[in-house]
């Protein structure tokens, strides 16, 4: 097939920004939404769900999850996705195993939790006493919290909801998938195509490195599934850059720009490659929260803004005394085009509206 770069980006932009849904609908067609703690203005994935669920305020994945068929749970980052892909995952083998002392402090808190159903944190922690730990990058951490991650990540228990962004953890009852770990991890694999298509080669192989998070007991198989997968796979290589999509989808299909902006999460699945990102649009874009202040270049939590097809520049948004405020910035100027301005205006009242501000 002969491709052109033009064409891969208006068909990243058609196929990943699809026609809003509802929120169950909207999860199973990602296939994975990624999470992040942080709130600016919005959490990240509450910022990628509002472009593709009807009517979505922010909170409502929070609101509504325990009664959603899906789960919170490692993929190639931490978030939320359908309870069969989860299942495809466990039970899952984490790399560092627990010693003695540490798996019966861990089978004692299963107990407490079969006794009471549904605990928070702070009850188990009231409860046994823990104390604090070292963590993984040289500080403390509760050592309670530290268990409740070790028995979820295992597959042992599940989230069930949140109170305050706190997670509330019961006893997992996870169906055991009936497929062989080369069938489970060829699922997975599609999974994360399909989300962050058309996928350059070199991310392929990232994404394939990634997944070793919420599968690490199939790492040694990942080399061979990466190779399945790119012959299972449509693929063109432009400009000498080797590019794969799903084989049921045809990136040339005729698709119109719409003269629409979107501010996007900085991990919404249409920008989370920035490899991707830079051959697309020309310009980085880095997630610079956690660079020190006097080294931002785009600033804490900026959000990138789509305008038609192209990702222009970059949008910092605070609520201040009840107001939006937007601070934009523009990699190659403000664009020309006489209806910019008013669809500018347009995603901001619809964000404002996504915050509960318009009330």
């Amino acid at each position: 097939m002969t491709v052109t770069q033009a064409q891969l980006r208006r068909y990243a932009v058609g196929r990943t920004l699809f026609r809003s849904t509802t929120l169950p609908r909207a999860i199973e067609k990602l296939g994975f939404v990624q999470a992040d703690p942080i709130r600016q203005p919005a959490r990240a994935q509450d910022l990628i769900l509002r472009h593709r669920v009807s009517g979505y305020r922010a909170g409502e994945l929070e609101r509504r999850y325990a009664r959603l068929p899906i789960e919170e749970d490692a993929f190639i980052n931490y978030g939320y996705l359908p309870r069969a892909t989860a299942a495809l995952m466990h039970p899952r083998e984490a790399r560092r195993q627990w010693d003695e002392a540490t798996s019966a402090k861990a089978e004692a808190v299963l107990e407490f939790v079969r006794d009471r159903g549904t605990v928070h944190p702070r009850e188990v922690e009231d409860h046994f006493q823990h104390g604090r730990v070292m963590n993984w990058f040289g500080g403390s951490s509760n050592a309670t919290t530290q268990l409740l991650d070790g028995l979820h990540y295992r597959g042992m228990l599940r989230v069930v909801s949140r109170a305050s962004g706190t997670r509330t953890y019961a006893l997992a009852d996870r169906p055991v998938s009936p497929l062989d770990p080369d069938e489970a991890l060829a699922q997975l694999l599609d999974v994360a195509i399909r989300l962050y298509a058309p996928v350059p080669r070199r991310t392929l192989r990232q994404l394939g490195s990634l997944l070793g998070y919420g599968a690490p007991q199939w790492r040694d198989r990942r080399l061979e599934g990466l190779l399945l997968a790119e012959e299972r796979h449509a693929s063109a290589t432009v400009d000498g850059v080797q590019w794969f999509w799903p084989a049921d989808e045809d990136p040339t299909a005729r698709w119109a720009p719409k003269p629409l902006v979107r501010l996007l999460a900085p991990f919404d699945p249409l920008v989370w490659d920035r490899y991707r990102f830079e051959l697309f649009w020309g310009w980085e874009y880095k997630f610079e929260a956690y660079t020190p202040a006097p080294q931002r270049i785009r600033g804490y939590y900026s959000l990138p803004l789509l305008w038609r097809d192209k990702v222009v520049g970059w949008a910092n948004l605070a609520v201040r005394g009840g107001e939006l405020v937007a601070d934009i910035g523009y990699a190659d100027g403000t664009p020309l085009d006489a209806a910019y301005s008013s669809a500018l205006e347009v995603e901001l009242d619809a964000m404002r509206q996504f915050l509960g501000l318009d009330a």
